[in-house]
């Protein structure tokens, strides 16, 4: 069975707060960096109305492709929790990024949106499969994203609920829209 990430966003009034609760409760920071994403569409199909995800994500010393299917009632839930088998393909080298932007405009993409985030990670050390992420999005705001990797959705989904209620967070509002398009409203 492949695994699927569950994942819910929510906006984050006050990061400290919740920086210092994981601290409570044993989370560790994992990683702290700051994350370019370029995003594009097809000419024939619109990825803002099929909510499908076409992006080059560059950070130091990485770089990758990643394609998410399109959204419906299956992988969006009434919780507005997100389940999708996401393809990713990590490129040799940050410097491949740009080859990968030639490449899509070449075969006829149409780039949308540029992201820029600083994220910071935390995990607990007896959960690998559970991820929380402070997000500072340029242009867009700061969110908290928790995130479980799973196979069954329905157990990921009450983990997911367990640990945004442990942190506090359950009652922030949720963020619907990807980061690309919040940048892009914000843009307009």
């Amino acid at each position: 069975m492949h695994l699927i990430e569950v994942e819910r966003k929510r906006e984050l009034p006050d990061a400290s707060a919740l920086r210092e609760r994981l601290t409570q409760l044993g989370y560790r920071e994992t990683g702290h960096l700051t994350e370019v994403d370029t995003y594009y569409s097809r000419p024939d199909i619109d990825y803002m109305k099929t909510v499908e995800c076409l992006r080059i994500r560059r950070r130091e010393g990485f770089a990758e492709i990643t394609y998410k299917p399109s959204s419906n009632a299956a992988t969006h839930s009434d919780a507005d929790v997100i389940a999708k088998r996401e393809t990713n393909v990590t490129l040799s080298g940050p410097d491949q990024a740009a080859a990968a932007d030639e490449l899509l405009t070449a075969i006829g993409m149409i780039e949308l949106a540029r992201v820029e985030k600083t994220r910071t990670t935390y995990q607990h050390p007896d959960h690998d499969d559970t991820i929380v992420s402070i997000d500072a999005v340029t242009h867009a705001g700061t969110f908290v994203e928790t995130e479980i990797t799973a196979t069954d959705t329905a157990a990921a989904t009450t983990h997911l609920e367990r640990v945004e209620t442990q942190l506090a967070i359950a009652d922030h509002p949720v963020v619907n829209l990807p980061y690309r398009d919040l940048v892009m409203a914000a843009a307009d």
